[in-house]
């Protein structure tokens, strides 16, 4: 009845369904966890984000790495804008998608103005001022509209230095005169040559006391830490893919069995001639 299971044909078809079900599982899983990982980073900027602010001396210094528990928490810091030493990060968007940690969200690509805000102990603090178009000439620094001049207090969002890998941006050399790619203290001093030393991380600004001049690039929008993705919906799809591997696997079973049968029994009332029977001639 079922020696057909024994074709080529059909030992192939049993092998591949055997494979698929512990990828589709497995590759369930794996947007399961990205999914946890989404909503265990939206917790985490979330709470950052509410956090009552504290002095960026507290959180980091020269050399340190922002771990992933301070992303953009909320610091103030107290200094004199070096717009001397300003530089621009090219190809970036004016929107913030925050919750994979990234910049985007915007349409236009332009820069963001990076500007060093020198400490009363002389340590520096990049502060990424928001986002300006690229003008005409992208060989060319903009012109930029400068930052209130004198001791200012600043409140923005901590964020970690950037890097290819944490990032997915190229790093590029031979760029014009103070811009670059990524955001971290090694990328301003070689651009901008600044003097100061700066401390791990950079700012993105949220305010600044006293009130700047009107032009100011514009501010990055906070990080959106409401959406989960569509992660535990393709996990859902891939357990339901695993699901019909087998359910399809008997359904052809049935189907193929329905037509073995149908055959045998075409062939059973088929009229057989008696054997050794000679045919007479008309």
């Amino acid at each position: 009845m079922y020696r057909f299971l024994l074709s080529r044909q059909w030992v192939i078809l049993t092998l591949v369904g055997l494979l698929l079900i512990p990828v589709m599982v497995r590759l369930g899983f794996w947007q399961l966890h990205r999914h946890e990982h989404r909503v265990a980073n939206n917790r985490i900027i979330a709470a950052g984000l509410k956090a009552t602010p504290v002095p960026v001396e507290s959180v980091t210094s020269p050399g340190y790495q922002v771990p992933h528990k301070d992303l953009y928490r909320m610091v103030t810091a107290t200094g004199r804008y070096d717009t001397a030493h300003e530089v621009v990060a090219r190809h970036r968007t004016a929107g913030n998608s925050g919750s994979d940690d990234s910049s985007g969200g915007g349409e236009e690509v332009g820069y963001h103005v990076i500007t060093p805000l020198i400490l009363d102990d002389g340590r520096a603090v990049l502060i990424n001022r928001g986002w300006i178009s690229p003008g005409d000439d992208p060989t060319k620094f903009p012109r930029i509209t400068p930052p209130p001049s004198g001791e200012v207090t600043v409140v923005g969002r901590l964020r970690p230095d950037e890097s290819t890998s944490s990032t997915g941006i190229r790093d590029r050399s031979g760029l014009p005169p103070r811009q670059i790619m990524l955001i971290n203290g090694s990328a301003v001093e070689s651009a901008g040559g600044l003097p100061a030393q700066p401390v791990g991380g950079y700012l993105e600004l949220v305010s600044t006391s006293p009130k700047p001049a009107h032009g100011q690039p514009a501010l990055i929008p906070d990080p959106d830490h409401s959406s989960i993705g569509p992660h535990m919906a393709y996990a859902i799809q891939w357990w339901l893919f695993t699901a019909m591997v087998p359910v399809g696997w008997v359904v052809l079973l049935r189907r193929e069995r329905a037509e073995v049968l149908a055959a045998r029994k075409k062939q059973s009332e088929t009229p057989q001639e008696p054997e050794g029977s000679v045919p007479v001639a008309v």
